[in-house]
């Protein structure tokens, strides 16, 4: 199992707002709490509890809070790529190459390595995105949601594992609140808000299969929510028979167990379709 992060800081504001996001203080604030305060809080937890985790973290995010990045390598986490201002690939469709090859430079010059994964900011990702993965030899994405347990991407250039997300076990529709962005949505409190990642927890556990949460910082790094977190991954540890492990980890024991013999991943072939579904709309 793997508790993911998706340490998005101010970018949101930036992409969603670019004309005026530098006097929007309030966004910007609650942004940086991700980084400068809950990351430090969930670091801390990690190191207490042995754990290593993946973070998925946009590229302007690492050049502009660098520090954050060196201690997440130093614990010995897994950095993923997140594209480079948490740009939405629908909405930048042409133009991804350049945010893409943009953000692996980031990573090389403050990571000092290319990242192993992907996860697309919103979820959305398209053909134009899973080539230019396997063009840069990244090995996993952690975007989309056509299995419960991970399986392989095949495409005419190549293939990758995803390791698939679901709303269910994201902590945006519980917790999230930001109307500069157009989502205004009641917050649940912390035991309701978070009650629902365990109840899919139990079923993938009595199925044998594959769980992972995906917590933005500036959310469920929040004081009472990741108390609760945190006395739950240790609850788990003593009482359960799990493996904690990044995603490129869960990624190398996949390897190992087809090597072996021992299991074949379901293959998911794209394109699913070649064109819209009605035709020339225009």
């Amino acid at each position: 199992m793997a508790i993911t992060f998706d340490m998005d800081a101010d970018s949101l504001i930036h992409i969603a707002k670019p004309e005026d996001s530098h006097d929007r203080l309030y966004p910007i604030s609650m942004g940086r709490y991700g980084p400068l305060v809950a990351l430090p809080r969930i670091l801390d937890t990690y190191r207490r509890l042995g754990l290593k985790q993946s973070f998925f973290i946009p590229g302007w995010c690492l050049e502009t809070y660098p520090d954050v990045a060196e201690a997440i390598l130093k614990d010995g986490h897994e950095i993923g790529h997140h594209g480079y201002l948490h740009e939405d690939p629908i909405k930048t469709r042409g133009e991804q190459r350049e945010w893409f090859e943009r953000t692996l430079d980031a990573h090389l010059r403050i990571c000092g390595q290319k990242p192993r994964g992907y996860r697309a900011p919103v979820y959305n990702i398209t053909h134009e995105v899973v080539d230019l993965m396997i063009e840069h030899g990244i090995r996993y994405d952690s975007s989309m949601m056509a299995d419960d347990i991970p399986y392989r991407l095949d495409t005419e250039g190549g293939s990758l594992y995803e390791m698939p997300v679901h709303w269910g076990t994201d902590d945006w529709p519980p917790f999230a609140h930001y109307d500069e962005i157009g989502y205004m949505m009641p917050v649940r409190g912390p035991s309701q808000g978070l009650a629902g990642f365990w109840e899919e927890f139990e079923a993938q556990y009595d199925a044998g299969g594959f769980f992972m949460l995906i917590i933005h910082p500036f959310l469920t790094g929040r004081l009472a929510r990741w108390k609760q977190v945190e006395a739950w991954i240790a609850k788990t540890q003593e009482t359960k028979d799990v493996w904690f492990a990044t995603l490129d980890e869960i990624a190398d024991h996949m390897d190992h167990l087809q090597k072996d013999g021992i299991w074949t991943p379901s293959v998911e072939r794209l394109p699913y379709y070649d064109g819209p579904i009605l035709g020339d709309t225009t």
